[in-house]
């Protein structure tokens, strides 16, 4: 039985990032979104020209945190609060996690082949316009 995996592909980050702008741009948000592979390697990247500088970085920071812990961000915030399960994993890593809602896995035929990264809106915004990316993605 062959089980080859598909993995993610520029032409799929590319989808993701089109798809998550198009629903960023119809809120009024200007977003960064970051898409990596199943590795951890950046396939795209793209910050819209008036997205806040930070955005880059949180956008990559987030889809770096649910590739690591394959789930999205907005699942883990409660985990890291103080009186969480996992309140020092954001500062017990040499590279920093984000516990903010906007970073989403990918899953291929049920396995992780890498994830996506919004950062410039709402928390709530950035999750949806991942979300958004995602459903167009598997079309």
């Amino acid at each position: 039985m062959n089980t080859t995996l598909t993995p993610l592909t520029t032409a799929d980050a590319e989808t993701l990032v089109a798809a998550a702008r198009r629903a960023a741009r119809a809120a009024g948000v200007a977003v960064s979104v970051t898409v990596l592979d199943a590795g951890g390697h950046l396939l795209a990247f793209l910050r819209d020209d008036s997205a806040v500088l930070i955005s880059g970085e949180t956008s990559t920071r987030k889809a770096y945190t649910a590739l690591q812990l394959g789930a999205p961000t907005a699942d883990l915030v409660d985990l890291v609060k103080p009186d969480g399960p996992f309140h020092t994993l954001p500062t017990a890593l040499d590279r920093p996690l984000l516990f903010i809602a906007g970073g989403v896995p990918i899953h291929r035929d049920g396995k992780l082949v890498g994830a996506l990264g919004l950062g410039g809106g709402a928390p709530e915004q950035d999750h949806s316009f991942a979300t958004a990316a995602l459903t167009e993605l598997a079309r």
